[in-house]
């Protein structure tokens, strides 16, 4: 009996069903990341490549004939005041309530929170809806804007708003934690020493949070540059006038002028490659405390 207890269990140790687990578990991340790739590849990749290809398959000279055109170059233009008006109010307003939220402790602390993460919570279209409902002809403020010939739908200042209104959590989110993480025990011994809020923001805030700064300030010119739905509601589409990149994009694909919706898309796709590059060198930068130095 005792050596059919050996062979028993000299069997179940020889036994190759661990083996044959840890085979079937070694398959899992393969196949999960299989499924991604997949997925990603059917989502963004393959939809990203067919704006190269068909911008690109007659040639340069489509390409060149598309930017000589005055329409688009007012959309490049108006695109590019939009995000260059919108980056430094949001960078100010980030840095502002980013400061605020890390250095103080106040009631309304969360709320203030959760109306800086409003913007991506709401839908474009629905915060374009809102900038109509407040200054419209027939909105709170309408008449005001009206008896005074202030017009601000349908014209600059509301694309300006609703640009304004969906870039404005980037900053702010990126900023906080690396305020929480760095404390304040260098502010104070800056004050220690003498130096003022100015200086001390300056000398001591800015180097620590340059990388997370310049990250928000990335991710917010893309997204300004971006927006379709919000500036799709309040902005007319009126060409030359106030007609943005996007909707120029859709404007004349829907007039199936497709080489040139085409070639302003690569624009865009261009904008957004150049952001995800410079998103990861400074992610690393912001989670790497060894390159931040």
């Amino acid at each position: 009996m005792a050596k059919l207890d050996n062979s028993d269990s000299d069997y179940s140790q020889d036994s190759p069903a661990p083996i044959q687990s840890k085979a079937k578990k070694s398959f899992t991340p393969t196949i999960l990341i299989a499924i991604a790739i997949f997925y990603l590849g059917l989502v963004i990749l393959i939809p990203a490549a067919n704006v190269f290809v068909e911008a690109f398959s007659r040639g340069f000279s489509p390409l060149i004939n598309a930017f000589k055109r005055e329409d688009l170059i007012d959309a490049i233009k108006l695109t590019a005041s939009l995000a260059a008006i919108a980056l430094p109010l949001n960078t100010i307003f980030g840095l502002s309530a980013a400061w605020a939220i890390t250095r103080n402790n106040f009631r309304g602390k969360a709320l203030l929170l959760s109306i800086i993460d409003l913007p991506f919570s709401i839908s474009p279209v629905v915060a374009g809806l809102m900038i109509v409902l407040l200054y419209g002809r027939l909105g709170w403020f309408g008449s005001f804007l009206e008896a005074n010939n202030i017009k601000v739908v349908f014209a600059f200042p509301a694309m300006l708003l609703a640009t304004v209104f969906v870039s404005m959590p980037f900053i702010a989110r990126e900023v906080i934690p690396i305020l929480d993480e760095m404390g304040t025990e260098q502010e104070e011994a800056a004050s220690t020493l003498g130096a003022n809020d100015w200086q001390i923001f300056w000398k001591v805030v800015v180097p620590n949070i340059r990388w997370g700064l310049l990250y928000g300030l990335v991710l917010t010119n893309a997204r300004a540059m971006g927006e379709f739905g919000a500036v799709s509601v309040v902005s007319g589409n009126i060409a030359s006038k106030t007609q943005s990149l996007p909707l120029f994009v859709e404007e004349a694909y829907k007039n199936y002028d497709t080489e040139v919706a085409y070639s302003a898309a690569v624009l865009l796709a261009l904008l957004a490659v150049v952001t995800l590059v410079l998103k990861e060198i400074l992610e690393r930068k912001t989670h790497n405390p060894n390159e931040r130095e």
